[in-house]
């Protein structure tokens, strides 16, 4: 899994389902309860987003977070490029046992282990 950046843009929509299943392992899918309506909130600031699912009574079932920070960087002090120095994405599901799964990946610069991601398990939705 690698790091996205989403647009640059602020806004709510509710009509698009992002593949909210995308890191969630399959023997844990039968366990996830499904979002059936989504929002996707872009921050204008950053590269941010935060998207959250919805239940069928309106509970929060799905939690999804993106964020870059990057630094100006140059090799020869007149071309410069964007250098990502850290970044995050966070998946969570909400289980029929009210816990949550969540999956988590941060990237650091100079980190040679590469961005695996890990899983772990929490009383409530990350935030």
């Amino acid at each position: 899994m690698h790091l996205q950046c989403p647009g640059a843009t602020a806004r709510r929509h509710d009509s698009h389902n992002p593949d909210w299943q995308q890191a969630l392992p399959a023997e844990w899918r039968a366990e996830a309860v499904a979002p059936l309506r989504f929002t996707i909130h872009h921050d204008y600031e950053m590269p941010a987003s935060r998207t959250l699912g919805y239940d069928q009574h309106g509970q929060t079932c799905y939690y999804q977070h993106v964020f870059t920070l990057g630094e100006p960087r140059s090799d020869d002090d007149e071309e410069f490029y964007e250098a990502i120095v850290h970044g995050e994405e966070v998946h969570a599901w909400r289980l029929r046992d009210q816990r949550w799964l969540v999956w988590s990946v941060i990237r650091k610069e100079g980190d040679c282990r590469g961005n695996r991601g890990r899983y772990s398990f929490s009383q409530s939705m990350p935030r």
